[in-house]
């Protein structure tokens, strides 16, 4: 068994004496583990960040073995965030929900590309605000896992006009008028969840608790009620301060 692509690094962990144990994320594999000789070493130290673009090459004696990687360096990006705690906290979000999330060998090429985007601005120069693209990326996991959200119009009465509320059962907005009594058993719907550009803190906050609720109550018992990754609410707590 044998197979090259590219990817990104999701995790590491020291494999005995001087290995260490990848997950990455590739367009045509999916979430993918094997072992990295030497990979636990100074020397690989800087590769195997968090989020790193890096030319893999994955050999196995069956297919159903971990197998052993080569890796090479294609993009480094943790290196070019080390003073921005937030942003740190934002990357390794991104990598523990995927590897929390992402079945085993099993490719999504379009959330590969969408991911590889958002770390691409998160990591990025300019100063670029990257925080409605995060929360727009948990909205979009939610749908490739089949847990999306319906925001498009009204539940109860059709309608897409002045959508202010959802469903926290089926997942399905609701407007103020089809709301009437349950409103204050509905989560809220922030208004800039439904437009473009950046959003304001309150409703940033709005709109994480609200991809916070499904990822818990929905995707997390899915794959054996585990909890969310910490990584998450950290980078949560940071944003809401």
């Amino acid at each position: 068994m044998d197979w090259r692509d590219e990817g990104f690094l999701l995790s590491m962990r020291p494999h005995g004496e001087t290995a260490a144990i990848i997950e990455v994320f590739t367009p045509q594999r999916g979430r993918h583990a094997g072992v990295v000789r030497g990979g636990g070493g100074r020397r690989m130290a800087p590769v195997l960040q968090p989020g790193a673009q890096l030319s893999l090459h994955w050999r196995a004696r069956l297919e159903d073995h971990l197998g052993a990687f080569t890796v090479e360096p294609l993009r480094q990006r943790a290196a070019n965030v080390l003073g921005d705690r937030l942003a740190l906290a934002a990357l390794s979000s991104v990598c523990a929900l995927l590897s929390f999330t992402l079945p085993e060998r099993a490719p999504h090429p379009g959330l590969y590309n969408r991911t590889q985007g958002l770390l691409d601005q998160i990591t990025g120069a300019g100063g670029q605000d990257w925080t409605t693209g995060y929360l727009h990326w948990e909205l979009a996991l939610l749908e490739e896992m089949g847990f999306g959200l319906d925001l498009g119009r009204c539940a109860i009465l059709g309608t897409r006009d002045d959508l202010a509320f959802v469903s926290p059962r089926s997942g399905r907005a609701v407007s103020r008028a089809g709301a009437g009594d349950w409103a204050p058993r509905l989560l809220p719907l922030p208004a800039g969840l439904l437009g473009q550009g950046p959003m304001p803190p309150a409703d940033l906050a709005q709109g994480l608790q609200l991809t916070g609720h499904f990822l818990a109550q929905n995707l997390a018992p899915a794959l054996g009620n585990r909890p969310l990754p910490e990584a998450r609410r950290r980078l949560v707590d940071l944003l809401s301060r």
